[in-house]
Order: C-alpha cells, then structure tokens, then sequence
C-alpha cells in the first residue's frame, strides 16, 4: 500500500484547488462529482515540482501555467490565454494604436511569419521592410514554429525600446538584419479618396476592423461627400478582420435593413445582429482575397448574400468563427471561441470561404494597388472598375 507524505502534499494544495474546479469536476442536479485519479495526479505534479524540481516556482507561476495548458489543449489557435501586458497589448490594437514597429503578417503561411505589409510611416516602413519579408527572428530568438501573436506580442512594446529582426528576403535570396526603435503607432483603419483617373467613382480601403472602425468610415463618407459619386469600390483585401460590432457598423452602409449576420453559441441560442438604418443604396463593387478575413467576410458575406454589391477577387480566408475576451484576475484575460456566424441567408463560411462573383487573380509577383496615387491599378482593381461602371446607368 502507498503511503502518503501529508506534511509534503499540503503545501502544494492551495496551487491545485482552483484548477481541479476547472479541470476535474462537474456539476449535476447540484452535486460535484470529482475525477479522482485527475486530482490524484495533479497533485503528484505540483508535489514534486514544489520539493524535487531544481528551480523554485512560484504558485502564482504554477497557476498561470496551468491556466495557459487548460486553453492550450483545445486546439484552437484562436483561443488564448493572455497575461496582463498581452492582455493590454490585444485591446491596445482594437483601439488601433500601439507600441510596435508596425508590420502586418500574413495568415497565409502560418508556419511563417511573412510580412503582409509595412505601415505606413512605420519604423519598419523606414527602414525598407518590404510585403513578403520573413521574419526568422525576433532579438536572437527564432521564429521557428512560433505563433503569430507571440510574435506580435515579441515585436511590439513601449516607444523607445529597441527591438532586432531578423528577415529573410525571397527575391534577392539574402537574409538581413535591422534594429528598430519602437514607436507609438496609431492605425488609421479607413482610407477614402476619389479613385484616380475617375472622377465619379469613390474608392474607400479598410485595413482592419478596430473599435473607432464605423465612425472612422461614417466621417470619411462626410468628409467625401459620398453622393456626389455614382458608385463605390469598397476595398476589403488583406483585411484580417477585428471587432464584431465595427464589422455590423460598416456593414450597414451597404446593406438595407435586415440581418447582417447571426451569431450562434454553443448551446444553438442565436444572436442577430440587424443592420443600422444607414444604407447609402448606391452601386458597389467589394474586392476580396484571401487573406480577407473574420469581420471583413461578415460585411462581404452580408453584401453577396443581399446582392448589394458585386465581390471580385479570389476566395476569402474562411474565418467563420467568433471569440469573446473574459476578463480574469490580475489584468489577464482568456480569449475564447464561442460561437460561429452565418451570413444573412444563414451560410457557414469556416474553413470554406467566400467566392467572389468575378473571379480574378494577381499575377505571380504582382501586388494589390490598395489606395492607389495613380492609374496604374492590379487586375483585380481593374476589373472592380470595370464591373462598377457596368452598373451605371
């Protein structure tokens, strides 16, 4: 029979209670019914590394681990544990502004951090990172395998902070190195101009859908004087997503009133989420592709599915899933998946995408003209033109 060395399980105890809540019980009709053998090992663990492991771990440490491991083994690479500075680091980026250096990733690789996009104005736009750039390592680190929001979590911090990457760079074969100053950057999501070389047509971008996304495009609308065109092309390519209710926002000046999406947790409880009353009922072209994501696919799926609007492009990234942050102890928070959308005609797009209408592909090389100075546009934007004048009567 084993014996037990109470004196030595004891101390680690108080480590284990709050998790055995979370990992090893269940409720029914009101009475908890424990899994043993879990708890049992659990504080066989925590035992030894408390009186046998070479360092010493703090509990606070040891919860923060446990915590971590419990949303880790979900699986799910959009569901996280988020300590206090990613924590502050995430809602700094809904917000749009941040300590960082400024590169966009790709989600097209996600064995690679591969660079989307400089921002402009960036410490990484100044010193001539371009959109293709691997990022290897991050201050001697390898980036190897590493995730895309430990990386951003790794390049961002307080301006003023230096911070060394590592790049691999395709077309010349040549790995280089660059030191850059933090900065604070500050993320305008909404871009709206006249689109060169036509005068009747208003071009408007959105690089992302952070909180202030719904009154940034509500003023540019002003600011433009949107009526005065006869149409839109409404740019939403390499557009990873953000907020829900931005994504709504933006999503009801180019559909009537109705659903803009629904929202489905897992107990098939459904959320609706209605368009404002703000449709402006003009002729629009929506360009996508596909690393168009998450709330960038509810406003072009509610626009394909209500037929507002013509998509061109490529298939969208098939993000159809959404997470909400729960705040925890101490300015940590978890972030969780807890729900899918559907658009308006209550379709499933995760892991599928969104097909365009008019399908048209960049060339092997070529790049996006995203608010283009002149008249020199990629196919895709072309034809965005093209169908949009196709409309005009």
């Amino acid at each position: 029979m084993q014996e037990w060395n109470w004196k030595r399980i004891l101390k680690p105890i108080g480590v284990v209670l709050l998790i055995v809540c979370v990992l090893v019980t269940a409720t029914v009709g009101g009475i908890v019914i424990a899994n043993v053998d879990n708890i049992g090992r659990l504080v066989h663990v925590v035992q030894l590394i408390h009186n046998d492991y070479l360092e010493n771990v703090s509990n606070a440490q040891l919860v923060e681990g446990a915590t971590k491991g419990i949303v880790d083994i979900l699986g799910d690479p959009y569901s996280t544990y988020m300590n206090a500075q990613e924590n502050q680091e995430l809602f700094q980026a809904l917000e749009g502004k941040f300590g960082g250096v400024g590169i966009v990733l790709s989600l097209k690789d996600p064995k690679k951090l591969v660079v989307l996009r400089p921002i402009k104005n960036s410490p990484a736009s100044k010193a001539g990172i371009q959109p293709g750039d691997v990022v290897n390592k991050i201050n001697n680190t390898d980036t190897a395998g590493m995730d895309q929001d430990k990386a951003v979590n790794l390049m961002r911090g307080d301006p003023g902070t230096k911070v060394v990457l590592g790049l691999y760079r395709a077309s010349t074969n040549k790995n280089y190195t660059v030191s850059l100053t933090r900065e604070d950057i500050t993320v305008p999501t909404v871009d709206g101009e006249t689109l060169p070389g036509h005068p009747n047509i208003a071009y408007i971008n959105i690089t992302q859908f952070a909180s202030d996304t719904g009154d940034e495009l509500k003023e540019t609308l002003n600011t433009m004087n949107i009526k005065k065109y006869k149409g839109i092309i409404l740019d939403l390519r390499y557009n990873h997503g953000g907020e829900l209710n931005a994504a709504v926002q933006v999503a009801s000046y180019f559909v009537p009133s109705g659903p803009v999406v629904y929202i489905v947790d897992k107990q098939g409880n459904v959320d609706t989420k209605m368009a404002a009353g703000t449709y402006l009922g003009m002729p629009l072209v929506v360009l996508v592709n596909e690393e168009s994501a998450s709330a960038a696919e509810i406003v072009s799926g509610a626009i394909k599915d209500d037929k507002t609007g013509t998509l061109v492009g490529v298939k969208t990234f098939g993000k159809g899933i959404v997470q909400t942050i729960f705040p925890l102890d101490a300015g940590t928070s978890v972030k969780l998946t807890t729900a899918k959308y559907l658009t308006p005609k209550k379709i499933s797009i995760h892991k599928i995408g969104i097909e365009p209408d008019v399908k048209v592909e960049l060339g092997k090389g070529q790049q996006a003209t995203l608010s283009p100075t002149d008249t020199n546009f990629d196919p895709q934007l072309l034809k965005a033109v093209q169908t949009l004048q196709g409309k005009f009567k």
